[in-house]
């Protein structure tokens, strides 16, 4: 009986160790520039207004705090609070930008899910953004959903062109 030693069909691509770690610290390092971006954004725009580390303050308040909502005019900068918010926001972008990155590995290697990645990509923006008009303002009163726009195109170009620098031979096909 004879056993067939190869096959005829390409094998599936698997990943090697390094690539893997590549695309993990390829991920982490956007999301770090996304997140540092998003929080330089609006330390300027927090001083435009005299009230440094206000946003993160705000935020930081309402998401980890339980009970009602702090009193926005009168609460006090907490730089407790102003950290933990900021490390949250970043872990929270490093996990973005690990997804984004190993959806442009798949992308790589094949073109046809390029598309759909830039649809996904889209359809995300869109969404935070509606959700922002909806959410932000009315409810914290500090965050015109203008600002959260202007900030989180700021994050995705930032992101974007690191991300383009380190696949510059990345095709979309629909």
């Amino acid at each position: 009986m004879a056993v067939q030693s190869h096959t005829t069909s390409a094998p599936a691509a698997e990943y090697q160790p390094a690539e893997i770690s590549r695309v993990y610290i390829e991920g982490i390092v956007a999301g770090v520039i996304g997140a540092m971006t998003i929080a330089i954004w609006f330390f300027v725009l927090d001083l435009y207004y005299g009230r440094p580390f206000y946003t993160p303050n705000v935020l930081g308040a309402i998401f980890f705090r339980s009970g009602t909502a702090p009193d926005l005019n009168t609460l006090p900068i907490s730089f407790g609070t102003v950290i933990f918010y900021t490390w949250v926001h970043g872990l929270v972008f490093c996990a973005l930008g690990g997804l984004a990155s190993k959806l442009l590995s798949i992308a790589e290697r094949n073109l046809n899910v390029g598309f759909g990645i830039l649809l996904l990509f889209v359809i995300f923006e869109f969404g935070f953004l509606a959700a922002a008009m909806v959410f932000a303002e009315p409810i914290l009163h500090a965050l015109a959903w203008p600002a959260v726009l202007v900030g989180n195109l700021l994050a995705a170009a930032s992101m974007a062109a690191y991300f383009w620098l380190h696949h510059r031979d990345l095709m979309i096909s629909p």
